[in-house]
């Protein structure tokens, strides 16, 4: 062998090591999930709403899942090639992603407003009575569940071998996740709607008491607290050293962790302030987010300039989910819109009827969300069913 062609082979080599070591190495508020699943209420631990896969430009309805007189508020998860949901009747359900076939269903004497989070074969789910409950993946047995004090509309979270979920009753909850033990909890000065963040060794917590909450998950203490001015329940898309997520009184806030500052804040120009009940989707250029003024709304993720903004028909509370160059969300009129990310114009609309609180997931190259009319809907490329 020549010696050109033992240095060509070497090269090649070292180009290999260096591409493993720089896919291996995960930075703070990266997206920390498995394949191309759609774990979590916002699809990773740090809440970016962005899709690891890619959809089709051209979306047909794959298929639909109805139960009578049902409603649905949560968002789905999909693991491997499954779909978890709860309604507000109180019903865990558990379907074929390809087909909307029903795997198995499970019933809880409290319905169900958060999303399921999903960890090694387990489902995760708060009621509104309360109770945090954990089932099989494979067969909707449950394993175990723990009592909170108040509703459970935020959806779990997970660090390392334990699972974390706030609650109405004021109170960040730590268990184990294998048997529902308490390891820690922490207490804020009103309730929890949101759903905690995790990135490294904290959680972010954004409260119904006007601040956000900066928690060390090992010992369950706050570590520092930023005052937000007023109520909120969405949850803090993380991106870097920054959170970013709106509050009730219609101001849009970013926020250094690391400093415990806000770096910048977006209020609407036009008209009163409406609440922002949409946690935003992040990606390095473009934070994006839904409000009750019905606008879903673009800034810089540097800057906090204003990008563009697409006027709905209705009030936008699902949080809208970014795959690909699209932004996808469902509006309070029923419609599905998917917006161009770099433009701000329409280039997908679906007619659900109904309404939209709760938000997309996607995986496998499929979209699925839910309506307040017990309509499950599942879009896939034209001629995927």
């Amino acid at each position: 062998m020549s010696e050109s062609i033992r240095r060509s082979k070497l090269c090649q080599a070292i180009g290999l090591v260096c591409v493993f070591i720089l896919s291996s190495a995960v930075a703070p508020g990266v997206a920390d999930r498995v394949g191309a699943d759609w774990p979590l209420f916002r699809g990773d631990s740090v809440a970016s709403g962005v899709a690891t896969d890619g959809l089709s430009k051209a979306l047909d309805l794959a298929w639909k899942f109805t139960v009578k007189n049902g409603a649905f508020e949560g968002t789905p998860a999909i693991v491997d090639g499954r779909v978890y949901l709860g309604d507000m009747d109180g019903k865990l359900y558990a379907l074929e992603l390809a087909t909307g076939r029903p795997v198995w269903e499970r019933t809880s004497t409290g319905g169900f407003m958060a999303s399921p989070a999903c960890k090694d074969g387990r489902v995760y789910l708060g009621d509104i009575d309360g109770k945090f409950h954990c089932f099989d993946m494979a067969t909707g047995e449950p394993r175990w569940s723990f009592e909170t004090n108040g509703e459970i509309d935020s959806s779990a979270n997970f660090h390392r071998d334990r699972v974390l979920v706030g609650s109405q009753d004021a109170t960040l909850y730590c268990l184990n996740a294998a048997d529902g033990s308490l390891i820690w909890k922490f207490p804020i000065e009103d309730q929890i709607r949101c759903s905690p963040t995790v990135v490294e060794d904290r959680a972010f917590v954004a409260g119904c008491d006007g601040k956000l909450h900066i928690v060390d998950l090992e010992k369950g203490t706050e570590l520092q607290s930023v005052p937000i001015e007023s109520p909120t329940g969405v949850t803090p898309a993380c991106l870097g050293d920054r959170v970013f997520f709106g509050t009730e009184a219609g101001k849009f806030f970013a926020i250094d962790w690391r400093e415990a500052q806000v770096r910048w804040t977006y209020l609407p120009e036009q008209g009163s302030p409406q609440a922002f009940r949409s946690s935003p989707a992040v990606t390095p250029e473009f934070v994006v987010f839904g409000g009750r003024n019905k606008r879903v709304v673009a800034l810089d993720t540097r800057s906090g300039e204003l990008k563009w903004e697409f006027t709905a028909r209705h009030r936008v509370d699902s949080s809208p989910v970014v795959a690909g160059d699209r932004v996808y969300v469902g509006c309070g009129d029923g419609r599905i819109l998917g917006i161009n990310l770099r433009s701000g114009e329409q280039e997908f609309k679906f007619e659900a009827g109904g309404g939209f609180s709760g938000s997309a997931a996607v995986a496998d190259g499929r979209l699925v969300i839910a309506n307040d009319r017990g309509v499950v809907f599942c879009f896939g490329a034209k001629g995927d069913k």
